[in-house]
């Protein structure tokens, strides 16, 4: 061991603080699983570098300025701020479900971004880089307004595509200028416009190219550049720069401080990178005004003007992007930076992505096409499942291609089969036979030198963000713990040369240690609650919190020692079967805008069928649920969404009688799965089975229903939780032997209201009982149970 800490002090005295920012996502839409993968790449490398002991910063934030956001909240009637914060709240969303663990996610609509554009535009300016031209551009007699590029659609000239917009054909991928397109047409009324003259600013690109050309050659060497993103400077650098435009005839923008443009803004292009810098900045004030120790956006960015990076280690900024995105990050961006009055902190190394296709096409979040965000959270597949592919696949060198049959190949034979299959036998082996306790053993040297190898390529990799290459790694690790229990045949040598069973699970335990460390930044939600049946926590504070005490990082890798037990081990992942897989392929086929449709149209036919006429109820309603209803205590051990409905959920209960029982209930609207998993419910047991959407539903919850305080409708299903699964309910006074009919239909059911009164079910004012006791309820006061 001694010579693995002597490695590590020899790297920590080459140090560098890790500036570490993701492509900024687009504002107007949600995000699909292409998108994610910069955000989430960036995620994995600032929590391998918290762990490594780097101070790390990880900025990102959504791009909301520009013609895409303007003609979106158009399209939605909302105002172009509405529309942000709108779709800014579900992006929020969607990346705390996928624990990405930003020191900031910010917006470029504030402030500060506002205020640091304005600084750059004025450097440019002062040094002569910005010029003025007079050029033709699109206008709309109609609208009354120069129509920027995306307020125009029409026929591509080089394609022939019908569907290109003024800036881009997304079929052949041409960049356009709106006056190129043939058959133009107003984005907003359809009219067609007529070209006019106006004035707009550019910046001198070709004047900072010498600066750009020898910064390039230096900055691409010394942060390993990915090949995509070296060719593709090198084509814009020798094909010639050209002056840009950096200002734009809109509304919704950031505003021009130069005389005669007091009614214009800056191209969305200009001044989105700039919110890297804003977000910092951003974040810096936020802690100010939090009485929380701050920092000086400055030191990260403009080292040279703060006094307090006096004595730090140098900036290396880390910049995640899709190749689509290379161009802004090594060229336009950086001139920028080059031509102002300040040295700012440049691009080191550039961590660039192929595209990830879907099934037989591409992702497109313009038309809805592919897995988005929000449907990976509909399907109930665990988070760390969807990193888990992204990061097996990451389409480092070649697009890849997504489909649900390599979902489900890789999900159950890598995920599941390989590192799940040797964390689960290694853990239960333990509990089973050691009583929950680690048996001491000694070290096996050549098992671990064939872990440290791959151990140190992954740190290799990791420090170059080679994420593909270093999770490879990972399941190589696990290929060898597989291996060594297979051969090793514990459950044989247990008790034949018990020794030899002793170190080989002792040092799987070890081994399954580290590689929960090591997996931790591609899987935080599984690694976290495997090392949690060790005892053990991660430490990986974000930046300026407290660290966890006595919390793993990358320094505890190779450690063999500090684990004694394993506390109640379970399945972390379960198998993804054919049906599912088909299920989702089916469902998440087409485009968004045609599932919104079918959606409307079974909703309608599912409230149609809810619509009809209510049984009438029995005259004697208590007689009649003596006579006729079973109810039981059942506990949900197991709850999966329904994957053809929005509503429905599949839950796996314990009712007693030794055989699992399947119901479904409509509360996905209402209720997490983790707010209903455990609990013991009351069921309607011999209602008649129903299949509802593909799946046989054998029995019903039964639950209240109540508004809260703000008059939004709840749901609270009935919790007998002292009462053992196969318990009946009865009335009070109710023979509890009674013998049921074997099933009933819903009709016979419903003929018996059941309602909670003052916070306690009962029927024609008869109390329920579970084993003796009242059936009361936390929020629900007078309602009724269904």
């Amino acid at each position: 061991m001694k010579y693995f800490i002597n490695k590590r002090r020899d790297w920590r005295k080459k140090m560098k603080r890790k500036l570490i920012t993701s492509a900024l996502p687009y504002v107007n839409n949600i995000p699909h699983l292409g998108n994610l993968i910069q955000m989430l790449s960036a995620d994995v490398f600032a929590r391998f570098c918290r762990s490594r002991g780097y101070e790390t910063m990880y900025v990102c934030g959504t791009d909301e300025y520009g013609t895409a956001t303007e003609t979106r909240a158009i399209e939605m009637k909302k105002t172009p701020r509405e529309l942000c914060d709108y779709y800014y709240g579900e992006h929020t969303k969607i990346y705390d479900w996928f624990h990405i663990n930003f020191d900031k996610f910010g917006r470029t609509s504030n402030e500060e971004c506002t205020e640091i554009t304005q600084m750059l535009f004025k450097d440019l300016d002062a040094k002569g880089f910005i010029k003025e031209h007079t050029n033709s551009q699109l206008f709309c007699p109609h609208c009354n307004m120069f129509l920027a590029d995306r307020f125009v659609y029409g026929t591509c000239p080089k394609c022939g595509s019908t569907k290109a917009r003024g800036d881009q054909c997304d079929d052949c991928g041409s960049l356009l200028d709106p006056v190129e397109l043939k058959e133009p047409k107003c984005a907003t009324c359809g009219s067609t416009p007529v070209v006019k003259e106006t004035k707009h600013l550019y910046i001198d690109l070709p004047s900072i190219s010498s600066n750009l050309d020898s910064w390039m050659k230096k900055a691409s060497i010394e942060g390993r550049w990915s090949d995509n993103a070296i060719n593709i400077t090198k084509a814009w650098i020798r094909d010639g720069l050209n002056e840009r435009a950096i200002t734009r005839d809109l509304k919704w923008g950031i505003p021009v401080p130069k005389e005669g443009y007091e009614n214009k803004v800056f191209y969305v292009w200009f001044n989105a990178p700039i919110g890297y810098i804003s977000i910092t900045k951003q974040l810096a004030d936020e802690l100010i005004q939090k009485s929380k120790p701050s920092f000086d956006w400055k030191s990260w960015w403009i080292p040279s003007e703060s006094k307090e990076a006096e004595g730090k280690d140098e900036v290396e900024l880390f910049q995640f992007i899709g190749k689509d995105n290379i161009p802004f990050h090594t060229v336009i961006f950086p001139c920028t930076l080059l031509g102002s009055n300040h040295d700012w902190t440049k691009l080191y190394h550039m961590s660039s992505t192929e595209y990830l296709n879907y099934e037989s096409g591409k992702f497109s979040k313009s038309r809805g096409v592919g897995v988005f965000g929000t449907d990976a959270i509909e399907t109930g597949i665990k988070a760390d499942a969807w990193r888990f592919y992204i990061f097996y696949n990451r389409p480092e060198k070649q697009d890849y291609q997504f489909t649900w049959k390599d979902f489900r190949e890789k999900y159950n034979g890598e995920l599941i089969g390989n590192l799940g299959n040797l964390i689960n036998r290694t853990l239960l082996f333990v509990t089973k036979y050691y009583d929950s306790k680690i048996p001491e053993a000694p070290v096996d040297e050549e098992l671990w030198s064939k872990i440290r190898e791959h151990e140190s390529k992954i740190t290799e990799y990791l420090e170059w963000a080679d994420l593909k290459d270093a999770f490879h790694e990972i399941f190589a690790i696990s290929d060898i713990g597989n291996k060594a229990f297979q051969d090793g045949e514990p459950w044989k040598t247990r008790t034949e040369n018990p020794e030899a069973a002793a170190k080989l699970i002792h040092n799987l335990c070890y081994m399954i240690k580290d590689l929960m460390i090591l997996a931790h930044p591609y899987m935080p939600q599984f690694t976290e609650t495997i090392l949690s049946y060790f005892g053990k926590k991660i430490n990986e504070p974000k930046y300026g919190e407290a660290s966890v005490a006595d919390g793993l990082c990358w320094k505890d890798i190779g450690c063999t020692e500090g684990l004694s037990s394993v506390e109640n081990p379970s399945v972390f992942f379960t198998p993804l079967d054919q049906k599912t897989a088909d299920a989702f392929k089916e469902k998440f086929s087409g485009s968004q805008k045609a599932r919104e449709e079918k959606n409307n149209k079974n909703s309608k036919k599912e409230k149609k069928s809810s619509e009809k006429a209510v049984p009438v109820l029995a005259e004697n309603q208590a007689d009649f649920f003596n006579k006729n209803i079973e109810l039981i205590a059942a506990k949900i051990v197991k709850i999966e969404n329904n994957p053809d409905s929005d509503k429905l959920y599949v839950e796996t209960l314990d009712d007693g009688s030794g055989t699992e029982r399947i119901i479904q209930s409509g509360l996905r609207p209402y209720l997490k799965s983790e707010e209903l998993l455990g609990k013991t419910i009351v069921l309607a047991a011999n209602l008649a089975p129903r299949k509802m959407r593909g799946i046989e539903s054998r029995g019903m919850l039964l639950a209240a229903d109540y508004k809260d305080a703000s008059g939004a409708d709840k749901v609270e299903p009935l919790d007998v939780s002292w009462a053992k699964p196969g318990t009946k309910i009865i009335l009070a006074g109710s023979d509890v032997n009674a013998v049921k009919p074997q099933e009933i239909s819903a009709d016979d059911f419903f003929k018996v209201q059941i309602k909670v009164v003052n916070k306690t079910a009962e029927i024609s004012g008869v109390k329920l009982l579970a084993d003796g006791k009242e059936i009361t309820t936390v929020h629900a006061v007078n309602s009724e149970v269904n």
